[in-house]
């Protein structure tokens, strides 16, 4: 079997989708974009494709290490996802050639169910209470919620309270049979991220994630973690095992890589098994597309230090299509009580609608990441 095409399809709301097609009728599906950044990531992709087209799609760790390696410069959040892309959809095509799901060449599935969780209230986060008791009654157990929009270096009283205030609203709804998340998203500063975090133990987040931005490591990254009792989770902005072992030093209890980002299935396998390591637990940052949340499931079943799956339905980015709108069949995304079901189908278990995708890759997209400012005028973390 030999690889004969790339093709990329840049798809509404925000998302570029990839197909790679072979001699022998088998194609595999993947999801590389950076948000924002399709684009660029659209033209990393066909470059990277010299290096596949006439090869056996089925040696996938050699075609990993040469994606990765083969250009001399090497990894950032470009070519890390253009290389994720072709990971998912070598593993789709591996697992349709021999008739298995991906996680059945994982090793074989550690659990029968995957909890995942939704979001709640936006970006600049209000209407909580009203929010999660919407997700409660679709029978999730589990919800995340932004702390805070814009936050100065040293935020008011006030501003800090609120933050408290908002994650009480959400745990009152949720009572103390269900879990909260809690994502900063880099928009707090070491200093208030020690002030903010033993505040917020009372309301028990299952984690708070990115306290503080990802760059942001060592000894400050190591005193966030021990002010408090709050699992720090951080990851979506990590992409290789490389750079996630420094925040693994620093104490980090949950690992977020992105299938999307992060080197695609191969290399989130082998962060959560370095993860194992150090006791943390893997929670696969998706609030992408169908492909790649069908691949963060795939790991899922497969990894025994997995605890929960982010996911995108309803999500406040997806303004008028969702990830089930291409799929030819929805089914494999149905959560029964917050879980998701182990999929059955071959690959990565869904079935991609390819006719509505090209049809809806030729409306495309251009979404772009906000740009947000601080009262003062200056530079405000989105």
């Amino acid at each position: 079997m030999k690889i004969t095409g790339v093709e990329t399809f840049l798809v509404p709301p925000r998302w570029l989708f990839l197909k790679i097609s072979t001699d022998e009728g088998i194609s595999g599906w993947g999801e590389p974009v950076v948000e924002g950044r399709a684009e660029t990531v659209r033209a990393a992709v066909h470059e990277l494709a010299d290096l596949i087209v006439g090869q056996d799609p089925l040696r996938i760790e050699d075609h990993w290490q040469v994606l990765r390696r083969g250009g001399f410069y090497r990894g950032g959040p470009i070519l890390s996802s253009a290389l994720a892309g072709f990971d998912q959809a070598l593993w789709d095509i591996a697992g349709k050639y021999r008739n298995a799901p991906v996680h059945e060449l994982l090793g074989g599935p550690v659990r029968d169910r995957v909890r995942v969780y939704s979001w709640v209230a936006g970006d600049r986060p209000s209407g909580i209470a009203e929010a999660v008791a919407g997700q409660v009654e679709r029978g999730f157990t589990a919800v995340k919620m932004n702390g805070c929009g814009p936050m100065d270096a040293v935020a008011t009283p006030a501003d800090a309270q609120a933050v408290v205030d908002r994650a009480r609203e959400a745990r009152s709804v949720l009572g103390p049979t269900r879990d909260l998340a809690i994502d900063f998203h880099g928009r707090v500063s070491p200093a208030m991220a020690r002030r903010l975090l033993p505040m917020l133990e009372e309301v028990q987040p299952i984690f708070v994630e990115e306290p503080i931005l990802p760059e942001i490591q060592g000894d400050v990254l190591a005193s966030v973690v021990a002010c408090s009792g709050v699992p720090i989770a951080l990851g979506e902005r990590l992409y290789s095992r490389w750079e996630f072992k420094p925040v693994l030093d620093a104490g980090v209890s949950v690992v977020q890589p992105d299938p999307s980002h992060a080197g695609g299935i191969s290399e989130l396998r082998r962060i959560a098994a370095l993860a194992e390591v150090y006791g943390a637990s893997l929670a696969p940052h998706c609030p992408l597309g169908p492909i790649s949340l069908a691949a963060a499931l795939q790991v899922a079943f497969a990894t025994p230090n997995f605890l929960i799956q982010e996911q995108s339905l309803r999500m406040h980015y997806n303004v008028g299509t969702e990830y089930t709108d291409y799929l030819v069949d929805p089914s494999p995304f149905t959560f029964t009580s917050g879980y998701a079901v182990r999929p059955a189908g071959p690959g990565l278990g869904i079935e991609i609608d390819e006719e509505q995708v090209r049809r809806a890759s030729e409306v495309g997209h251009r979404w772009r990441s906000p740009v947000w400012r601080h009262d003062d005028g200056s530079f405000a973390e989105w």
